[in-house]
């Protein structure tokens, strides 16, 4: 929204999405000293970038002396690297609250610049972690008054019993057929990608309101930075958190295995070539640390897809001082 001051437009800001905010950050900073879990800042510049083909980063030029480092500089789309690099260092339990970016992701319910909350849990397994991410919905909850039912699933049970597959081992042609209706190119889509569209089109949107729904111990293929714990199927130790139909939180039971890490960050940069995408350097720091990290549990929330819950809005606008056609 907007007012006029003779030539010129000004954008009309709201003090209660500002003030819910700031009631937000502080119940986290409470949450998290409560429970002995340090809070840390780590750099938003970095001269590696994130390998994820569904994810694009900006990039910018330093143009300071040569022994800087590379000139080429990547905005982070999470804190995740750099956490990690701490943990492998003794820090202990962490948390950062703060800015990321992802470039193109711009519209309705997405901004490019975004605040990201993400916590190290040193010993746990995601399943550990679970709990904890649910006790801090519920405590973000409280501050409008609100209650959620808390549904704990796992990804292959949740499947069965809503759309009758078994994801870990129906056909692609089998998951392609419930998402007929909508069209969809199926050019250079992979099984992975089916199964992610069934859940953003058939499963996720149907999820209640006032309900947290977390899934849990995904197919291998989906591993991320997740351990892989054997078995017949093997399955990935990673949980994502929903509130109603948002997904909130992705949580792993990380990877600290640095030579199979560097194959996981290969693989995406050929799937990157294969996409016709640009290649990104790897984070060699973390990869030289990486054997060192204690066995850990980590998860990443999304601040404006929470404040959106709680704020009752569909439109991440309403959540931000300036979205990002006003910035």
């Amino acid at each position: 929204m907007t007012t006029h001051d003779g030539d010129r437009v000004i954008p009309l800001v709201r003090r209660a999405p500002l003030q819910l905010r700031a009631r937000l950050n502080a119940l986290i900073r409470s949450f998290f000293a409560e429970r002995g879990v340090l809070e840390v800042e780590t750099p938003i510049l970095s001269a590696a970038g994130n390998t994820d083909p569904n994810i694009e980063s900006f990039s910018a030029s330093f143009n300071g002396h040569v022994d800087a480092g590379p000139r080429e500089r990547w905005l982070r789309t999470s804190p995740e690297y750099p956490l990690k690099r701490l943990l492998a260092a003794g820090v202990g339990d962490c948390y950062e609250m703060g800015r990321v970016f992802r470039n193109g992701e711009a519209g309705g319910r997405h901004n490019p610049e975004f605040t990201m909350l993400e916590w190290y849990r040193v010993g746990w397994d995601h399943r550990q972690l679970m709990e904890e991410s649910i006790a801090l919905v519920e405590a973000a909850l409280s501050l409008v008054h609100r209650r959620a039912e808390v549904v704990v699933e796992s990804y292959r049970q949740l499947f069965l019993d809503e759309l009758g597959l078994d994801p870990l081992h129906a056909s692609t042609d089998e998951l392609r057929a419930p998402l007929a209706e909508y069209g969809i190119d199926p050019e250079g889509l992979r099984r992975d990608d089916w199964l992610d569209l069934l859940i953003t089109h058939k499963l996720q949107p149907a999820f209640p309101r006032d309900r947290v729904t977390v899934i849990h111990d995904y197919p291998a293929s989906q591993c991320a930075l997740a351990k892989i714990r054997p078995g017949d199927p093997p399955m990935a130790e990673r949980f994502e958190l929903y509130l109603g139909r948002y997904e909130l939180a992705n949580g792993y039971h990380e990877l600290n295995d640095g030579a199979e890490q560097r194959r996981r960050f290969e693989r995406d940069n050929a799937l990157r070539r294969e996409r016709g995408l640009r290649e990104v350097p790897l984070d060699e720091h973390l990869l030289a640390v990486l054997d060192a990290m204690p066995d850990c549990a980590g998860v990443a929330m999304g601040m404006e897809r929470l404040l959106m819950c709680l704020a009752g809005t569909d439109a991440i606008a309403d959540v931000l001082a300036f979205p990002f056609a006003d910035a």
